[in-house]
């Protein structure tokens, strides 16, 4: 066995028999995974949430834009660490339309959830509620606006965010079904390089 397919089948075991992923590519998925049920459900339940009184809104919009900016940072730290440690390959007994599928979820999944925190940080700001004060990042850190408030960028912006949004819920539930589909039919330890 040569250094390079010792470094893509690390991790290989009778649990993992097509390698893993590194702990740390682990920790990163599943907390990723932590913040996006929190931000998910709380964004699309904010609109919801009556005007008054505003501080309770505050509240969810604080929990929300701090999950969000926190999913930005994980993200962008992910990539990272994936680019330097790639993950093992699919086996070649998956067929080349999954490993494709997969591929394609992955990356867009990558994507969107780099630019939704930054549509809805930019959003947010151009509505005149940069984060500070009651929305300060984890409650302690203000951010600096990036702009000035402009209502009719913030409108296209939060369409955006919106439709981001129910692209980002759509991906989840096809890598969702995606892992299901090969854990509980193919049954071929896909799921389990997560694990």
């Amino acid at each position: 066995m040569n250094v390079a397919t010792a470094r893509v089948l690390a991790g290989t075991d009778a649990a993992h028999p097509d390698g893993q992923y590194s702990t740390v590519a682990k920790w990163f998925h599943w907390i990723t995974l932590v913040l996006m049920a929190i931000t998910l459900p709380v964004g699309f339940v904010i609109k919801h949430i009556a005007n008054e009184p505003f501080a309770t809104k505050m509240v969810f919009y604080a929990v929300h834009e701090s999950a969000g900016l926190t999913i930005l940072f994980v993200t962008i730290a992910r990539l990272v660490w994936r680019i330097a440690n790639p993950p093992p390959p699919l086996p070649d007994h998956i067929p080349a339309q999954m490993r494709f599928a997969a591929s394609a979820v992955h990356w867009l999944l990558y994507l969107v959830l780099i630019a939704q925190p930054i549509l809805g940080f930019t959003m947010t700001n151009a509505f005149g509620f940069p984060m500070q004060g009651a929305t300060a990042y984890l409650g302690l850190i203000d951010i600096p606006a990036v702009m000035a408030e402009n209502q009719s960028l913030a409108e296209t912006l939060k369409t955006l965010h919106t439709w981001v949004g129910y692209s980002i819920a759509f991906l989840l539930v096809a890598h969702i079904a995606g892992a299901v589909y090969h854990h509980a039919i193919r049954r071929d330890g896909t799921l389990m390089r997560m694990l």
